[in-house]
């Protein structure tokens, strides 16, 4: 699959039951952000290219990078796991054509699968004098607030939970009931370069939820842009999965880009 970039003014993962190798060297680099579309990746082959990714970033080969993609169905299970949020064992995952990784980002578990964004910031943070772990994290959630408002979906933060949240106040359909999670994060940091990053809903079959605890909120529930966008007035729900899936892809990269530079 090709990548299409434009630019912008600890541990990596294994499959289960396997351990990793690490990373390199110098430094030195550039001022913009290129962005960058990968397609559908396999997670196996998104992590190798992760970690090649932060390897040139720290020896000044490439400038940061965010780069976008979609993974095939596949759990990962963060730094923070607790396994009792890990519904199915690893054999009825396999049975439902879920692979299961672990990996070396913050956070607890996750699901991905086709029609949901991934973005993988590649940020030398040192380079930008931000050495704080958590200010990044929340220039991510505030890129895909800025996204989502551009979509027309209010969302927000909620205090002690990371990731982005639907508005219930703002929402353009149901406005009770349990909290609406769009988009989960969870980074990994290597000599102050970032990697892995976040994961947002755009129209994937949300039923993939189902085999674990997302993120370990329980009393939380995972939502989509599409759906939320079903349950408004029409017109853009009714824009096709594809169409949509471009238009998210934009505006995310473009609004996610302006935070991680500015």
């Amino acid at each position: 699959m090709g990548s299409n970039s434009t630019t912008t003014s600890r541990r990596q993962g294994t499959p289960h039951g396997r351990r990793e190798p690490s990373s390199a060297a110098g430094r030195e680099a550039s001022p913009g952000l290129s962005i960058e579309w990968l397609g559908l990746r396999p997670y196996g082959e998104a992590l190798a290219l992760q970690r090649e990714a932060v390897a040139d970033r720290i020896a000044g080969r490439t400038p940061d990078r965010l780069l976008l993609l979609e993974h095939p169905p596949v759990v990962t299970l963060g730094r923070s796991t607790d396994r009792a949020n890990l519904k199915l064992g690893i054999e009825a995952l396999r049975g439902r054509g879920i692979e299961l990784y672990e990996v070396g980002r913050g956070g607890d578990v996750t699901y991905h699968a086709p029609g949901q964004l991934v973005g993988y910031p590649i940020v030398d943070l040192d380079r930008l004098g931000r050495r704080d772990v958590h200010e990044h994290l929340r220039s991510l959630e505030q890129g895909l607030i800025d996204a989502l408002e551009e979509l027309g979906l209010g969302s927000r933060r909620i205090p002690g939970w990371t990731g982005v949240f639907v508005d219930r106040a703002r929402s353009l359909g149901r406005r009770g009931g349990p909290e609406r999670k769009i988009a989960s994060i969870g980074v990994g940091l290597r000599r102050w370069v970032t990697f892995h990053g976040f994961a947002l809903n755009v129209s994937l079959d949300l039923s993939g939820f189902e085999s674990i605890v997302p993120c370990g909120l329980s009393e939380v529930e995972m939502t989509s842009v599409s759906a939320e966008l079903a349950e408004g007035s029409g017109a853009p729900g009714e824009m096709s999965s594809k169409d949509l899936d471009v238009r998210v892809r934009e505006v995310v990269g473009r609004r996610v880009a302006a935070r991680l530079s500015g």
